[in-house]
């Protein structure tokens, strides 16, 4: 709503972000909203602003206290916040969201100020949809939510985990311009088994141990029942739930309720998309590779299922495809001797080899060309392995996903150190360049940055009925075809962070075609799908 247009006046247009526009109110709007001498006599453009925040933000000494003042933008400014965010996205991002956000969660019942959305707890149950009716927005199309149980590779958090839907929708409109008042962050608040958190003063969450079982499962029907009762356009992004959840919640609600698991969905999507691209670097097609997985759980399984799908439409069967993916987790490589796999999502990948137990001997066995980490093991992807998969492919493609920084499984300098420059290698967190050889080598983020604010996107400008699996497989080919021969060289196997915006933008295209196409929309086919995108893209300008 335009400021002009607005019913409020004095402290309560300053007070609502979305009104607010700071020094940059003209002296007209002044007088007609009733904020004369309210404000510095100055009138400044929207530029003098960001550049006024940004000296200030650089003078502060941690990305904490960064995260902080630019959350404090957000609470204050809106418009000013997102112009921010998409004017510099390689500076911000990673302070609103991985890898800062990590310790802004740990730290979050101390720098809580103002709600950016909701805390639904199990003090509410049996009234979640009169809990959900206080939220101002009434036309709510994206909900992102979790319960805090395994917040990055952090662990239990509990309801300080809020920050990670509150920083996923924030990109949500800063890379693709989904409308801030269409969002919703929710904290399904269920207790914490994190004694250090229960007997922190500053906790901000109920101080109760987990709800487990029928009755977790009981809240979680209570909640989506609530959301279409309350918001029936609104589709919803679960958001770090602990493995035991993620997917059974993921199963029991994607069709009947528009939604995805950012963890398991776009985790796959991004990961798939940088094998795609590394595949297109060394001339290679998926079907090629043979892919070891050290983490087995949602988010590893996730670019595994993602995987054998595309590799069936390269011609694979799907034994073939499966035979090609090779899991170990804590207990290590998964075979079909072990006990604890039948019955499982590991089961399908399960070899018939005597047991094995440390990766460098899982690698000897496997001869894998691509190495994905979601182990959330820092320096697990040791010299003795790099330097093995170096022995026999000349390419090796090396993934250390997990996120924060400190839980990667190797860092850049190491992977092209261990493999004389050689190595294809992407990351969950940024790093910086590497010199080898006289050659600066540019790694590549594997964010889900790249996947989740476009398939969101396309899902709000169709009105998706659904959003199947077959939208990742989509999303990934769509951000792998960005990258440019130019980019290859620079070492590259996504598009720079500095073009998130656009890669946005493509991903969300190719997920509303094939949205249109089979069968998921809600609204009517126009002739122009990139103009139904962009006409649903918000842009913070005053």
């Amino acid at each position: 709503m335009p400021n002009s247009e607005t019913s409020k006046r004095g402290f309560d247009v300053l007070r609502d972000p979305r009104l607010n526009k700071g020094t940059a109110f003209t002296r007209k709007e002044r007088q007609e909203l009733g904020i004369v001498g309210l404000l510095p006599d100055i009138v400044s453009s929207m530029e003098m602003q960001i550049a006024r925040i940004e000296g200030h933000v650089d003078s502060l000494t941690t990305d904490l206290d960064k995260y902080i003042y630019l959350s404090d933008l957000q609470e204050r400014n809106e418009s000013l916040f997102y112009a921010m965010l998409q004017k510099d996205p390689v500076k911000y991002m990673p302070i609103v969201y991985t890898p800062t956000v990590g310790l802004a969660c740990q730290t979050f019942g101390r720098i809580y100020r103002r709600p950016k959305g909701m805390f639904i707890s199990v003090r509410h149950r049996g009234m979640m949809a009169e809990v959900l009716s206080n939220w101002p927005e009434k036309d709510v199309r994206w909900i992102c939510v979790t319960d805090g149980e395994r917040i990055l590779g952090l662990g239990d958090l509990g309801a300080q985990g809020m920050g990670i839907p509150v920083g996923k929708l924030a990109l949500y409109t800063a890379c693709a311009g989904v409308p801030p008042d269409v969002v919703l962050p929710i904290m399904l608040d269920v207790g914490t088994n994190n004694e250090a958190l229960l007997e922190d003063p500053f906790y901000i969450g109920i101080r109760q141990r987990r709800l487990q079982g029928q009755e977790y499962d009981d809240f979680i029907e209570e909640f989506v029942t609530a959301v279409q009762e309350v918001f029936p356009k609104c589709a919803i992004q679960w958001e770090d739930f602990a493995n035991p959840n993620a997917s059974p919640i993921l199963e029991r609600y994607r069709h009947r309720i528009s939604s995805f698991n950012d963890d398991i969905q776009g985790t796959a999507a991004v990961g798939v998309a940088g094998v795609i691209a590394a595949t297109r670097m060394k001339g290679e097609r998926l079907r090629d590779q043979t892919y070891m997985f050290l983490g087995a759980g949602s988010a590893g399984i996730g670019i595994a299922e993602l995987l054998w799908r595309l590799m069936i439409d390269e011609g694979c069967t799907e034994e073939e495809a499966r035979s090609k993916c090779w899991l170990l987790d804590s207990r290590g490589l998964v075979v079909t001797s072990r006990t604890d796999v039948p019955g499982t999502q590991k089961a399908p990948y399960a070899k018939e080899l005597p047991e094995v137990a440390t990766l460098i001997d899982a690698v000897r066995a496997a001869r894998p060309t691509v190495l994905i980490g979601t182990s959330t093991m820092a320096k697990a992807f040791t010299q003795d392995v790099i330097e093995h998969m170096a022995s026999y492919c000349e390419r090796p493609v090396i993934f250390p996903f997990s996120n924060p920084t400190s839980k990667s499984e190797c860092t850049a300098e190491e992977a092209y150190t261990w493999t004389n420059g050689k190595a294809i290698f992407a990351s969950g967190s940024p790093f910086k360049p590497v010199e080898i050889n006289g050659k600066t080598i540019h790694p590549g983020q594997g964010n889900n940055v790249y996947i989740f604010p476009g398939v969101g996107l396309a899902a709000y400008a169709v009105d998706a009925t659904n959003i199947p699996y077959k939208t990742f497989g989509v999303a990934a080919r769509a951000l792998a075809s960005m990258v440019s021969d130019e980019q290859f060289e620079k070492g590259l196997i996504y598009p720079p962070m500095s073009d998130i915006q656009k890669a946005a933008k493509v991903v969300a295209v190719a997920c509303a075609e094939y949205l249109f196409d089979d069968g998921h929309a809600g609204v009517a086919r126009p002739d122009d799908i990139v103009a139904l995108v962009e006409s649903h893209m918000w842009r913070p300008v005053y």
